[in-house]
This record gives C-alpha cells, sequence and structure tokens, in this order.
C-alpha cells in the first residue's frame, strides 16, 4: 500500500471512526472512490484485458489511468463503459 494511503488509514483510524471528526476533502474522496471502481475493474476484466498480469496486482492512484486505457483498448463495450466512469 502506497505510503500517503496508508498515513490516511491511520489518522482517521486514530478517531475511532467517528463520521463526524473524519476531514476528508472532495477531491481525496473522489480519488479513492476511483482506486475502488478501477481494483473493481481489474478484477471483474482479469480474463479479457488484463490476463498477461498477476492477479494480485495491487492497483494505486497511479494506476487508474492505466486500468481505463487498457480497458479501452483490451475490453468490449462494458469494459469501454467502464473506463469512461474511471476517466471522469
Amino acid at each position: 500500500m502506497e505510503s500517503d494511503i496508508r498515513r490516511y488509514l491511520a489518522e482517521i483510524g486514530r478517531k475511532g471512526g467517528r463520521k463526524s471528526r473524519r476531514s476528508l476533502d472532495p477531491e481525496m474522496a473522489r480519488a479513492m472512490v476511483r482506486v475502488r471502481e478501477a481494483r473493481r475493474a481489474f478484477r471483474e476484466f482479469h480474463a479479457t484485458c488484463f490476463w498477461s498480469y498477476r492477479k494480485d496486482l495491487e492497483i494505486g492512484p497511479a494506476d487508474v489511468d492505466w486500468v481505463a486505457e487498457t480497458l479501452k483498448k483490451n475490453g468490449d463495450m462494458r469494459a469501454w463503459r467502464m473506463a469512461g466512469r474511471l476517466c471522469r
């Protein structure tokens, strides 16, 4: 896991998960959603688009654009739509 993500998770963990005390700006929230969606797409389309990569490859914030490009290049219409959601 990347150090900035690990640091963020440690910070919110210290606050005990109390929602009212979390400091999550909208930009960070969008970035976290993009990473989550990219990981889901990698798992879902592994057989058709990412077959040459390990199944346990760790997808991080820097990999989101790569996942979207690979979905567009090697995928079907469903993969193309998923790539479009990642590129927003």
